[in-house]
C-alpha cells in the first residue's frame, strides 16, 4: 500500500462519517420538532407556588413509578432540573427546562406553562441577556462585599 492509498481510504472513511453525522442530525431535529409540537398542543398555563428547586438524578426524586419506567435508560443516569411546587391543593414534582429552571424564583407564586410533568415556560420570564446582566451584578456585589470584609479585617 502506498501513501496515496492510505490517504484515499482515510478520505472515504471521513466522508462516510460526515454523511452519517448529517443524517443523524437531520433525524434528531425531526424528533425535536415533533416533540415541540406535542408540547405546544398539551401546554396549559397555571399558577404555581415554587417550594424548592434541585438538580438531581430521577431516582432520588419523588415521581410516579410509571414516569420512571417510561424514561429511556440513559435518562436514569443523568441529572435533571426538578421543581417542587404547589399547584392548587396538590404538591407535585415537575421537570423544567434549563432556562426556565434558572429563572424560577423559590418561595414565590408564579404563572407557568406546564405540559404534563414538564415546565416549558413562565410568564414574565427574563431573557438570556437580562439573566446574564443579573448574574454579573450579583458577582460584582459579592466582590465588593469581599473587599469590604478584607478592609474591616485590616482595620480590626
Amino acid at each position: 500500500m502506498s501513501g496515496l492509498d492510505i490517504v484515499i481510504i482515510v478520505v472515504i472513511i471521513l466522508a462516510v462519517l460526515a454523511f452519517a453525522l448529517y443524517r443523524l442530525n437531520k433525524w434528531a431535529y425531526k424528533k425535536i420538532d415533533t416533540q415541540n409540537a406535542a408540547i405546544e398542543q398539551t401546554k396549559m398555563t397555571q399558577k404555581a407556588y415554587i417550594i424548592s428547586k434541585k438538580r438531581d438524578k430521577i431516582e432520588n426524586v419523588n415521581l410516579p413509578k410509571v414516569v420512571y419506567e417510561k424514561l429511556p435508560f440513559y435518562a436514569k443516569f443523568i441529572k435533571m432540573n426538578f421543581v417542587q411546587c404547589k399547584i392548587g391543593p396538590q404538591i407535585v414534582t415537575l421537570m423544567a427546562q434549563k432556562n426556565v429552571y434558572e429563572a424560577l424564583p423559590v418561595k414565590k407564586s408564579v404563572t407557568v406553562d406546564i405540559a404534563g410533568l414538564y415546565i416549558v415556560g413562565m410568564k414574565g420570564m427574563k431573557s438570556e441577556e437580562e439573566m446574564k446582566q443579573i448574574k454579573k451584578e450579583k458577582k460584582q456585589k459579592e466582590k465588593e462585599a469581599k473587599k469590604e470584609a478584607k478592609k474591616q479585617e485590616k482595620k480590626g
